[in-house]
């Protein structure tokens, strides 16, 4: 995948008109996906998430708190200029944990359970924590449709998820010694489909490149993977375990890229979705890169 996902976000912007229209099929895609993963997981699995949750609240408190925080501070040092990209920078880390994470940590060996707990918790919280956040750090007043947040976060991510771990448990296992295998070479082309017809957003804003876009891509890319290093240094100062750290890893680095590009579009001007959607460009491609190098990363913190 660090080679694939570069070449499809490639792909998804030079082609972007051929294969836009797939984009329609994303949530359907990510509710076969998300079936998938949870055929891997057990209800009892879940609720021992919830029992230890010291993760669960230090992850949300890194993305959705210190990083957007973070983000503020350094976008209106660097492009003072230009307040709506300084909105589009802070409201690409004000968004949830980012759905797609939930299929690089199961293909990487995380903790599946704790990735879709904290992609819930993140994405119920969200209605509340973007508001709070805009306002607080930006004086900015949006208002959020709830029911289709929470009915895109159900038929994606709640359901199946819960639909898997039903099969999972009613069969003893099977799902999970039989099932998930046959359908996890199904899943590793949804996902390159994912990527590569989201990317194809990316393509309106690259038509034209100013000085401004380098520089705002040279920022999205090193906040991005500060994401990534900041949920691996969480998870190793607590002493975390291998699965735990790829997950922290992931839900830390991995946004909800598209609702941010949604709300971007509907409250501030086009240079505010330019910033937010300039995720895309680099997350799934650091992600790759990530999971090639968190194996090595961990087998030598634990030497």
């Amino acid at each position: 995948m660090a080679f694939i996902a570069p070449i499809c976000v490639v792909v998804g912007v030079t082609f972007a008109r051929w294969i836009s229209p797939v984009e329609a099929l994303v949530p359907a895609l990510f509710a076969v996906m998300t079936f998938q993963g949870a055929l891997n997981n057990r209800f009892r699995e879940v609720a021992e998430v919830f029992r230890h949750p010291l993760l669960l609240l230090l992850v949300p408190a890194v993305s959705l708190v210190l990083m957007p925080s973070v983000a503020c501070l350094l976008a209106r040092l660097l492009f003072a200029d230009d307040p709506q990209v300084v909105c589009g920078i802070v409201l690409e880390y004000c968004v949830p944990v980012g759905v797609v994470s939930y299929m690089w940590v199961g293909m990487y060996g995380g903790n599946r359970s704790l990735a879709l707990a904290l992609i819930l918790l993140t994405t119920v919280a969200a209605p509340f924590t973007i508001p709070l956040s805009l306002e607080a750090l930006l004086g900015a007043t949006v208002e959020l449709d709830v029911a289709a947040m929470m009915g895109r976060m159900l038929t994606m991510i709640a359901v199946p998820a819960v639909l898997g771990m039903v099969v999972n448990d009613a069969t003893r296992g099977w799902g999970e010694r039989v099932l998930s295998p046959a359908l996890g070479p199904a899943a590793r082309v949804l996902l390159v489909v994912i990527i590569t017809a989201n990317s194809t957003g990316m393509a309106p804003y690259l038509a034209t490149v100013t000085a401004e876009t380098f520089c705002v891509a040279g920022f999205v890319l090193l906040f991005a993977t500060g994401g990534f290093a900041l949920g691996y240094l969480l998870a190793r100062a607590l002493r975390r375990d291998a699965a735990d750290t790829v997950t922290a890893c992931f839900c830390c680095g991995i946004r909800n890229i598209s609702a941010g590009a949604v709300i971007a579009a509907q409250f501030f001007p086009g240079p505010a979705v330019f910033a937010v959607m300039m995720g895309t460009l680099f997350q799934q491609v650091l992600a790759g890169l990530m999971g090639k190098a968190l194996g090595r990363l961990v087998d030598a913190a634990e030497e």
